[in-house]
């Protein structure tokens, strides 16, 4: 649901002390890629009046002594340390440099302090692992990068995660999937904050959608937490992996497991932090996706090739997932393909033509088409890595706080 752009913001109406709307404080680490880093430094950091752009003031603060060492080897100093987020009434954590380390002491109680002082707090891609150590996403929605998504959910399971969306505004605390998704929220806050025009005028500036339309689904691959490997519970979802085009349920890998349902459900969730009905389904969906993308099959055909029970379930699940009918995603797909491209069908099938072990060769000196594209993990700290995939339709948008 859209948020009314004319809202009041409710971070503004809670402002204490000196801290300022207006005011915006970056929050910067060591380590911390330097793409997501310099998205709110172009958004809140330059003067764009003469475009219709409302100014803000930046104050750029180290969370740890520096040098803050960046992509590339670069060296950064903040003019700014930890006491300067006293003034601001947004402020931003725009990366953090690894999931598996504590964020510093020192940071995530001044972030605690600008909550309970009104600030409206945003977490950037793996900035949402700093504001989960800070417990201020507790009870509440959020997202970040798909790829890391899992991992935020199974070591802070107070967390409600939400891999599809784009960006989460839950209020006075916000989060964003990787990359291009953090211009797309610091535009969503720009037009919270001084409506459309404002915001629209900047996109242009900076040549971006004002509003870009779809969630992470369309990035998603069936990646699982690093941590699943060593657990038996691996097995099993290997075995659903390769066994998508046959139709099962939860109970037969709960089976599978040699688990009862119930705890089948609660290890599942504990290792992936999806419930594995809704894992299953997703993967089924993902499968047909690739499927429409590089195959000439009927959606009948697909839906049976996905282990979906009738092309109605397929269809239900598949918009649900993506907004789009099947027949309307494939269109959608193969307009956008360029001109004299090799179609993706004609290497599928001439590969299913091929015996096992001569197929397993092909594959191993075939360069990666189209489908293999769509599937590919992307690095969030190369830019434009999850932004505007080629080749996709439209799709639904990221979920936004509803107005009162």
């Amino acid at each position: 649901m859209s948020q009314d752009s004319t809202a009041v913001p409710e971070a503004a109406r809670k402002l204490s002390g000196r801290r300022r709307r207006e005011i915006v404080a970056v929050l910067l680490f060591s380590g911390g890629p330097i793409f997501e880093s310099s998205i709110p430094l172009s958004v809140f950091g330059i003067d764009r009046q003469d475009a219709g752009v409302p100014r803000y003031r930046l104050l750029v603060c180290a969370g740890e002594d520096g040098p803050l060492r960046t992509t590339g080897g670069l060296e950064l100093t903040a003019p700014y340390g930890l006491e300067a987020m006293s003034r601001a009434g947004t402020v931003v954590v725009p990366a953090w440099r690894s999931i598996t380390s504590p964020p510093p002491p020192e940071a995530l109680d001044a972030l605690r302090r600008a909550h309970e002082e009104g600030a409206r707090i945003v977490g950037l891609c793996t900035g949402a692992f700093v504001l989960a150590a800070a417990g201020l996403l507790d009870g509440r929605p959020a997202t970040t990068h798909w790829m890391y998504a899992p991992t935020l959910a199974k070591r802070y399971p107070s967390v409600h995660v939400d891999p599809r969306e784009l960006f989460v505004d839950d209020g006075d605390v916000l989060t964003s999937a990787g990359t291009a998704a953090g211009i797309d929220l610091c535009l969503h806050i720009v037009r919270t904050d001084h409506g459309t025009e404002a915001a629209g005028a900047l996109a242009r500036r900076l040549v971006v959608p004002p509003r870009r339309s779809g969630g992470q689904e369309r990035y998603l691959d069936r990646s699982l937490p690093e941590e699943i490997g060593a657990d038996p519970l691996a097995e099993v979802v290997a075995w659903a992996l390769e066994h998508l085009h046959e139709q099962f349920d939860v109970e037969t890998l709960a089976a599978r497991a040699y688990m009862s349902r119930r705890t089948f459900d609660r290890r599942f969730r504990s290792l992936t932090g999806s419930a594995p009905l809704q894992w299953l389904i997703t993967q089924r969906v993902l499968q047909a996706q690739r499927l429409l993308e590089t195959s000439d099959y009927s959606v009948d055909e697909v839906a049976g090739r996905c282990g979906f029970r009738s092309p109605v379930a397929l269809r239900g699940h598949f918009r649900r997932q993506l907004g789009s009918s099947p027949a309307a995603y494939r269109a959608a797909y193969r307009a956008r393909r360029p001109q004299g491209e090799l179609h993706p069908s004609t290497v599928t099938q001439t590969m299913d033509a091929l015996p096992q072990q001569a197929r397993r060769a092909a594959a191993a000196s075939t360069p990666s088409g189209p489908s293999a594209t769509a599937s590919a993990a992307p690095d969030p700290g190369k830019p434009g890595s999850d932004a505007y995939a080629p080749g996709r339709p439209t799709l639904p948008g990221p979920r936004e706080r509803p107005v009162g």
